[in-house]
């Protein structure tokens, strides 16, 4: 560290991050180092670090670029009530984790004992699965509407063969949306928008009858709610934004 503040190269190795990282961050205005040296170096205030560390959290938690920038803006209180519902959400995943080694290790102790579990012992550990964690969500935010009725009727016969050919074409239009980002396709570019329409029409086909406008809606979620963006995010960082933008731009497709 120089009297002024820290290298580049410093805080990259202090952060666990890489110098094309820290470069990205003052490229978009995320995190502008407080001071230059006489050479035009980039060096970084202790304000500098603590600010990369909050950054570096909310990225962990799944949030991104353009969320990690509003939250950071927002008054102290509002960031400490934005952690604190992801250390719950964090929590939860962990009790659901902890039920679902409890129920592998029994299965694992069965098959290696070669019988089979007692009744009494084979569903320990399902009482922390909060399978209708989302539904009842769900139920609650949409239930009164036409497009919550519809998909409830739909699933309501649906098998295993039919929710895996749904989760395949799931599959292939994340898979596809991630190739578009990592080419470097533009979200506002016609192929883009082919598939988010492709992604509103599997939406269309096994849930509800989906409007452009109402795919626009759910656009916008994927990066308003946190928990959206992590299943975009986990795939690859800066996916949720993208696919928002795309549907959105689609939306606006004659």
């Amino acid at each position: 560290m120089s009297a002024r503040g820290h290298t580049v190269s410093q805080v990259a190795r202090l952060a666990h991050v890489t110098v094309r990282t820290l470069h990205h961050y003052d490229e978009i205005g995320l995190l502008v180092p407080s001071d230059r040296s006489q050479a035009g170096y980039r060096l970084y205030s202790d304000d500098d670090l603590a600010r990369l560390h909050q950054i570096l959290l909310f990225r962990e938690l799944g949030f991104s670029l353009e969320a990690i920038a509003q939250v950071l803006d927002e008054p102290p209180a509002d960031q400490r009530s934005a952690l604190k519902s992801q250390r719950d959400r964090l929590v939860m995943q962990r009790q659901r984790t902890d039920a679902v080694i409890r129920a592998v290790d029994a299965a694992l102790e069965a098959l290696e004992k070669g019988r089979p579990m007692p009744t009494d012992k084979m569903f320990e550990g399902f009482e922390d699965f909060d399978h209708q964690q989302y539904a009842d969500e769900a139920r609650e935010r949409w239930g009164e509407t036409e497009a919550y009725q519809e998909s409830a009727r739909r699933t309501k016969s649906y098998g295993k063969s039919d929710w895996a050919a749904m989760r395949a074409e799931s599959e292939r239009s994340m898979k596809t949306f991630a190739a578009l980002l990592e080419r470097g396709v533009a979200p506002v570019s016609p192929e883009a928008m082919d598939a988010a329409e492709e992604a509103r029409l599997l939406i269309d086909r096994w849930f509800y009858p989906c409007s452009k406008a109402m795919h626009a809606t759910l656009g916008e979620m994927y990066v308003a709610d946190p928990r959206f963006t992590a299943t975009y995010e986990n795939i690859k960082p800066g996916l949720a934004a993208f696919v928002s933008a795309a549907i959105k731009a689609n939306a606006a497709r004659p």
